[in-house]
């Protein structure tokens, strides 16, 4: 597939490479999104969403099955975006539905994404796009900048709060950057990146589209047939389970 070009400014792509996240507002148009979150719930309602310690429901892979969701995993705006700011050809590694309900008052806590991925070196790009207006009181995003060069934390558990602070102590009283965003804004962010989820204050469900995008040639190393039925732990990403984006 070969994206469309010149979706985001080179300062842009400077900014996601030194602090290790980028935020755009409006970045898909909002009045596409409530076919996308009618789709995301319907999906959810048709089928067991995992519960991440009671912080989010989730479900994983939606592309394979949901043709409408699968438009956003493979948007040529999308991938466009990740093109430029990974600067190497990427694959997919997974999309999800990320709900968090009304009245949740768990946080998904700090933590970075890359220790619970088993794979090898390369570079991550992980997209959040909101599919309705998602405000701070319902959960929105926030980053840590430069947390990604901190590439050494051990595996840190998302509903705890103080766990990635125990584990590096240093990022506790840094800089933290809150992202509320409109429908159809979304956020970028590598996969060392601290980030966080608050909780859903609001009487409406917070409904999030993210996917995963890994460098081509980054291998599994550990677990067999995931992200896809046949594949294997040492081997590459491939063809068709993990498509070839940029």
């Amino acid at each position: 597939m070969t994206p469309a070009t010149c979706v985001l400014s080179k300062p842009v792509c400077e900014r996601f490479d030194q602090d290790g996240f980028t935020i755009l507002p409006d970045f898909l148009p909002a009045a596409e999104m409530p076919r996308y979150r009618a789709a995301a719930l319907a999906y959810a309602d048709a089928r067991k969403a995992v519960k991440t310690g009671e912080a989010f429901r989730q479900l994983c892979q939606v592309w394979r099955d949901d043709a409408v969701l699968k438009e956003l995993t493979f948007h040529p705006r999308i991938t466009a975006a990740v093109s430029e700011l990974a600067q190497v050809p990427m694959r997919l590694y997974h999309d999800q539905i990320l709900i968090k309900d009304p009245h949740n008052g768990q946080a998904s806590e700090f933590h970075q994404d890359r220790p619970y991925w088993p794979l090898g070196p390369g570079r991550t790009v992980s997209l959040w796009l909101a599919l309705g207006d998602c405000p701070v009181e319902s959960g929105c995003m926030s980053f840590i900048p430069g947390s990604q060069r901190k590439t050494e934390v051990p595996l840190q558990v998302l509903t705890w709060a103080h766990d990635l602070f125990d584990k590096c102590p240093e990022l506790e009283y840094a800089e933290r950057v809150v992202a509320p965003l409109r429908s159809g804004g979304c956020t970028f962010h590598q996969g060392r990146t601290a980030h966080r989820a608050g909780p859903n204050l609001t009487d409406h469900a917070r409904v999030a589209f993210s996917a995963i995008y890994v460098e081509d040639g980054v291998r599994l190393t550990s677990g067999d047939n995931w992200p896809y039925p046949g594949a294997k732990s040492g081997e590459p990403l491939a063809d068709p389970g993990s498509p070839r984006i940029c």
